[in-house]
């Protein structure tokens, strides 16, 4: 249920915005600052399964955390998924929702796929943008299905398809999108 609403509504933002332009016109910067929920669904995919597992950090004085004594300098690791899957923090982590996106979002530095902070990645905007018409642009021209629907997942270090998840494209005309 919650996968078609998704598609449904990812759908129409996208639709609406083909709609919008002439044949052959290209995205402009407005087009893509109207992709809200597309997004949405790309923070919520980048909570599920961070493009980057963590980082490493030097302790900068010392502290106790959960009865441990970490003395200035020690470095420490700190894992992506501690903060997206926390209960505490993202009610029902497990469950896709990219609702959670809406409005101001989650609390700062809880969610973290490109870091946060001073050494927060630079390209944080520009991987957006290429996400974003990325996207957009598939949807534009092609009907794309899943080869194997059922494909299981694995960690190695990062979550890959078992298989590579195949999918089959169908090149679409554009009376199809209309």
């Amino acid at each position: 249920m919650i996968r078609i609403n998704v598609e449904v509504i990812f759908m129409t933002e996208q639709l609406e915005i083909i709609r919008g332009k002439e044949v052959g016109q290209l995205l402009q910067w407005e087009d893509v600052q109207k992709m809200k929920y597309s997004w949405n669904v790309v923070c919520e995919v980048m909570r599920l399964s961070p493009p980057v597992s963590g980082a490493y950090r030097e302790a900068i004085k010392d502290f106790t955390y959960a009865d441990y004594n970490i003395p200035k300098g020690w470095k420490l690791h700190w894992n992506t998924n501690s903060s997206h899957k926390d209960p505490t923090i993202f009610s029902d982590p497990e469950t896709f929702d990219a609702s959670r996106f809406e409005g101001a979002g989650p609390t700062p530095f809880a969610y973290v796929p490109f870091g946060g902070g001073p050494r927060m990645c630079l390209g944080q905007e520009f991987a957006k943008l290429e996400i974003l018409v990325f996207m957009h642009n598939i949807v534009k021209r092609f009907k794309w299905e899943l080869v194997i629907p059922d494909e299981k997942l694995k960690y190695d270090p990062m979550l890959e398809p078992v298989k590579g998840l195949e999918i089959r494209l169908h090149p679409l005309v554009h009376s199809q999108i209309t």
